[in-house]
This record gives structure tokens, sequence and C-alpha cells, in this order.
């Protein structure tokens, strides 16, 4: 019985053994299977955050990494896919209301004028946006017709009138004017005009004065195109003359005379917008600029504004104003627009007929400065007093016109000094003024200037009609001074009339 027990228990003590055993062995399996697991993981992370660094440092290539990484994105992904599926339809709601206000951002700017001349980043951006090139506005037949006979300053309904900002003084922008069957387009570069649409006798829309498409163009025009000229418009002899005892030496910049204000001109500066209305009773747009003392050699400071204003019906309103600031200074401003009733890209202007109600001139030596002499017209090529042809007047002149009238009745008060008719399209022009002067040319002098829509113009393409004092009147007493005093203003105005003959 003894042995029985003792064998007994023998087996009991082995089978305890065996079974520690085995449970000591599964142990260690465990734990070196993790710890390998975690040196394998370690491994695998460290490998895939080198390589996505290298990636993106070298070409930054965001898909760079282990085949482990992509592995667990897939199952991210199938997390999400519902979560991003529901949120399209918002997504997408969100890039309706965008491209909306995209396009209302558009509108805005047109109206509004904001913009700057960012090079060919800007006519990119302006694309984008949704501006109009001019080619497309020929396409367009403006039809609405407003009777409005109110020709007061004040706007009445100005609430939408746009104030302009500090900001806005160094942007190059476009703006526009609508009213009835008129639209205007307009660059505070020079305070230009870029385009002016009016229907023919057959309804069609056309642009009538000569441009460029782009405001870049313009910083690099040399014709004027649509500009504001000054401080004095015109010529100034030998580029100096003399004020209050004093001699005053401008820039010279054609020959040795000084045309337009020198070689940095009111044309060829930025002015401020501080007022736009595109549209409504009275749509208008102002202009001001401050020109320093000094300024291309002129004496004082000169606040000067233009305000361009669509009044009546197919009426267009030009009202120029200066005043110096504390030192007297000559005066003369124009406005320089290519006038072609056919349309800009209509050829020449030597078949519409022309009536200038100016009885004399002032001849001009081989420099185009006036002798000093005024000259009746009569008897000469010069007399437009009636209704004719520009060609039946030219056979005697080889570049054509390029003269100085002085027009009949009272200067500072506003009368008809211009009728312009072209048969062919059945536009007619009639231009009022309250200046002296007017300078006729006839584009002559134009050659190869590349403008809209990829037409190239040649002489005779438009016609200038610049109401104005005479030129060198600076350094000729017998005519219209132009020297304007501290805390006296000068004021040009000019009225456009467009209508429609059978």
């Amino acid at each position: 019985m003894a042995r029985v027990s003792i064998l007994l228990c023998l087996v009991l003590l082995v089978t305890l053994g065996v079974v520690i055993s085995v449970s000591f062995a599964d142990n260690i399996e465990v734990k070196s299977k993790h710890l390998e697991s975690s040196k394998k993981d370690t491994k695998v992370d460290r490998n895939s955050k080198h390589i996505e660094k290298g990636g993106e440092k070298i070409n930054d290539d965001r898909n760079a990494g282990s085949e482990v990484d992509k592995n667990g994105k897939n199952d991210e992904k199938k997390d999400h896919d519902v979560h991003k599926k529901g949120d399209q339809h918002g997504k997408k709601d969100d890039d309706e209301e965008k491209k909306h206000g995209d396009k209302k951002k558009s509108a805005d700017h047109l109206k509004n004028g904001r913009g700057s001349d960012d090079d060919d980043e800007k006519e990119h951006k302006d694309k984008k946006k949704g501006e109009h090139d001019d080619d497309d506005d020929d396409d367009d037949d403006e039809t609405d017709t407003d009777t409005d006979d109110d020709t007061d300053d004040d706007d009445d309904d100005d609430e939408d009138e746009v104030d302009g900002d500090d900001d806005e003084k160094e942007n190059i922008g476009l703006y526009e004017l609508k009213k009835g069957n008129l639209t205007v387009k307009f660059t505070n570069w020079g305070a230009s005009i870029m385009s002016l649409h009016f229907p023919d006798k057959n309804g069609k829309s056309g642009d009538i004065v000569l441009g460029y498409d782009s405001v870049k163009s313009y910083k690099t025009d040399k014709v004027y195109f649509g500009a504001t000229v000054g401080r004095v418009a015109n010529r100034i002899g030998k580029a100096q003359f003399k004020l209050n005892g004093k001699e005053y030496k401008t820039v010279a910049n054609d020959g040795k005379n000084t045309l337009h204000g020198g070689k940095k001109g009111f044309g060829d500066v930025v002015w401020a917008v501080t007022k736009h209305k595109y549209d409504g009773k009275k749509p208008h747009i102002v202009f001001t600029y401050t020109s320093p003392d000094g300024d291309q050699g002129f004496p004082g400071e000169l606040n000067v504004t233009v305000t361009y204003q669509l009044v009546k019906n197919n009426e267009l309103s030009v009202v120029m104003e200066a005043m110096p600031k504390d030192k007297a200074t000559p005066v003369n401003l124009a406005h320089h627009s290519y006038w072609n009733l056919g349309g800009h890209n209509a050829g020449d202007i030597l078949s519409e007929e022309i009536q200038i109600l100016g009885s004399s001139y002032t001849p001009v030596d081989g420099e185009l400065i006036p002798t000093g002499n005024i000259s009746p017209v009569k008897g000469t090529p010069y007399d437009f007093l009636q209704l004719r042809p520009i060609k039946d007047n030219m056979k005697d002149l080889k570049t054509g016109y390029d003269i100085n009238y002085c027009l009949d009745g009272k200067a500072d008060k506003m009368r008809k000094i211009v009728e312009l008719i072209d048969k062919k399209s059945g536009r007619k022009m009639e231009l009022s003024g309250n200046q002296p002067g007017l300078q006729f040319y006839t584009g002559g002098m134009l050659k190869n200037i590349k403008g809209k829509n990829g037409t190239v113009y040649q002489a005779y393409a438009g016609l200038c009609l610049e109401t104005q004092s005479y030129p060198n009147a600076v350094n000729n007493p017998k005519f219209p001074s132009q020297i304007v005093e501290p805390g006296k203003k000068y004021k040009h105005t000019m009225l456009f009339k467009f209508s429609i003959v059978s």
C-alpha cells in the first residue's frame, strides 16, 4: 500500500513538471513573437517616414511612401466614403453660390471700375471675371431709349453712386456709362474715352472712336487716343513763355516745341476716380488730378477735374475744370478722341461731311506754330462754313487738316461749333462748346497703329475736334489769354449730341 502511494506521488510530480514546462515555453514564444512584431512595425514606420520626407524634399511627391501606408489609408477612405458623398450636395451648392458671387463681382467691377493694371495678369483676371471686350460690344444692339430731358448737374438718384477712395488712386481701371442708345467706356489713364457705342440707321450698334482693346495699351500710346490733354493742350513755341516777368521753360516733346503738356502731360498720368454712377437718370464719372508745382516746367500746383455725364437722350457732356493753388499758370485743356462715325474700323473719314462754324483761322509755320495772324477762311481750303465732304477741300493739303479755327460767337458761352455726318451709317454728331478755338485734325500722321479688334489704323482713320484756346497763346498777347490766377476757376464745357439722319 505504501508502495502504491509513493508511485502515485511520483506520477503526479512528473505530470506537474510537464505542465509547468509547456506553460513556460508558450510564454517565451508569445513574448518572442510580440517583440519581433514590435521591432518589425517600428522598422516599417521609420522607413515610411524617411521615404515621404525624401520625396517631399526632392520633388514634392506627396504620394511617396510605403505600401503599408497606402493599405492603411484605403481602410480609412472606406470609413469616410459615405460622409464625403453626403457632403457633395452642400459643396455643389457652395460652388454655385460662389459662381453667382463671381458674376456679381464682375458686374460690379465693370460698373465701379475697380481693378489694377498688372499687365497680363490683370487681363487674364478680367476675362476670368467676365469682362466683355470691345469686339463683343460691336455685336450688341442698343435698343433702350431714355427720353429724360433733365440737364441739372445735381443727380437726384445718386444712391448707387460710387465714391472713389485713396486705395483706387494708383489703380488703372476700366469704367462704363450707359444711357439709352449710348454706351461709353473710359480708363482713368489720361481720363480717356476708350469706346463710344451708338447705333447706325439700321439699329446696329458700333464703336465710333479709335482706340485700343486693353487699358494697358493706353500707357504706351503716342497719339493721345481719347485722352484729356494739358496742362496746356496744343503747342507752345520753343518750349518757353514769360509770366509775370519770369521766364519758364517747358519740356520739349515736339521738336523744339512743347505739345499737349510735355512728355508726361495729363494724358499720360493716372487720374483718381472720385465719383462714378454707371446708369440711371444721369450716369456720370468724375476724374481728378493734382499737377504739382513745376510739373513739365509749368508754375504752381493745379487741381483738375474732368466730369463725363450722359444727359438727355444720346448726349455726352464733358466739363473740365481747373484751379491754381497759389501761382498764376497757363491752362488749356482739350479732349482728344478720334471720331469715325462709320465705325472705328470703317476706313477713312474723308467722305464724312462737316460744318465748322469758324469764320477765321490761325495760319501756322512749318512747325505748326501759329504765326500770330488771324485770317478769314473764305476762299481757302479751311472753309467749312457750309456742310460739305472733308475730301472736297483737301486737294491742296498734303497731310490733311491740323489747324485752329477762331470760332464764331462769344467765347465762354455755349454755342454750336461743329456738325458731322456720315451718310453711309446715318450717324450724325453735333458739338457745342464754350471755348474760343477748335483744332480740326484729320489724323494725317496716323500710320500702322494697332487698334481694337486687330484693326490697323492708317492716315485719316479718324478726326479730332479739340475745343481749346488758341495754340501758343502764352507767347502771343493778341490771342485770348490762357492765364488763370489763384482763386479763379478755369471751366471748359463740351456737349456731343448723337442722332440719326435719313
